[in-house]
């Protein structure tokens, strides 16, 4: 009786994390906008993406924004520069840490 006792508790337990886990994953994926940059080769490195969002040249939805915003799919990302303004939708987010620059309209759109 004592062993059925802790095996119930036991499942019970492991289902009460598992439904946890399951409405925490439920949330929409989120990613930097310096780390975004980067990944998916707007920028060649980070710093050059931070620094862009500090100068003023990053903007997310027309507001302007810092390095430590998030993006989300859909969004339109405009940088500014002296000449020109570039714009990308963006389409996915990467789950890897770097991709190839042939996978790169997987994830963003030129506008």
């Amino acid at each position: 009786m004592l062993k059925s006792y802790f095996y119930k508790h036991f499942l019970f337990q492991t289902f009460k994390i598992l439904t946890l886990n399951s409405k925490k994953s439920a949330k929409l994926p989120l990613m930097r906008i310096d780390k975004f940059l980067n990944v998916v080769n707007i920028t060649k490195r980070r710093a050059i993406a931070e620094d862009m969002c500090k100068s003023g040249i990053v903007s997310i939805n027309g507001i302007v924004v810092k390095p430590s915003k998030d993006v989300k799919v859909a969004d339109i990302i405009s940088l500014k520069f002296n000449d020109k303004i570039d714009t990308y939708k963006v389409l996915a987010l990467p789950v890897l840490k770097n991709i190839p620059k042939t996978m790169q309209s997987e994830f963003v759109q030129k506008l």
